[in-house]
């Protein structure tokens, strides 16, 4: 679970697996995500930014495993503000064993850069060295710039759709992603 390094258009950015003491840096880009996207999550900032600082402790010890990833960008190494994250955990679906994306955010500055590439490359490098067979993720049809970018990472809709559980006038679409070996 070392860090991953890639060239885009901006500064560098670096890839970081969440760690206990980078909870705080967490937290922080977990309540930008929450308020710049309030219709792409299934939480809010109003439940989250409650949550005391021993939460946020629990929570990046629970993204950091075997079954679980949670991945913070940054640029030019500077752990004090990231400029993405997403979190992944193993999910079995029949006989089929999968990587479930969740939490997928990148800071508006940093859009259409390389950094939510990089953020997915991250997480299928860690669910193919699981043997994980592919990733799935559930998008809100009202977030046409994330089906867009998922789109282009090869995701493809399932044809499976459900409520959005925050808003009865928004509905989640599944995207699914097969992994090769």
């Amino acid at each position: 679970m070392g860090q991953a390094i890639l060239r885009c258009r901006l500064p560098v950015i670096f890839l970081k697996p969440i760690s206990p003491r980078m909870a705080s840096v967490f937290k922080d880009v977990r309540l930008r995500a929450l308020k710049e996207m309030p219709l792409a999550f299934s939480s809010t900032y109003a439940k989250e930014s409650e949550f005391p600082e021993a939460e946020w402790v629990r929570r990046s010890e629970r993204w950091r495993g075997d079954e679980a990833i949670l991945y913070l960008a940054f640029d030019n190494q500077d752990e004090k503000a990231a400029c993405g994250m997403v979190a992944c955990y193993a999910d079995e679906e029949g006989n089929v064993a999968r990587g479930h994306v969740i939490s997928m955010w990148v800071d508006p500055k940093y859009r259409r850069a390389g950094v939510g590439k990089l953020l997915m490359e991250g997480l299928k490098n860690w669910a193919r060295s699981r043997g994980l067979r592919g990733l799935k993720l559930m998008v809100t049809s009202v977030n046409q710039g994330a089906i867009d970018f998922y789109q282009r990472m090869g995701f493809v809709m399932s044809g499976k759709t459900g409520p959005y559980e925050n808003d009865p006038a928004v509905f989640e679409h599944e995207m699914v992603l097969a992994l090769e070996e």
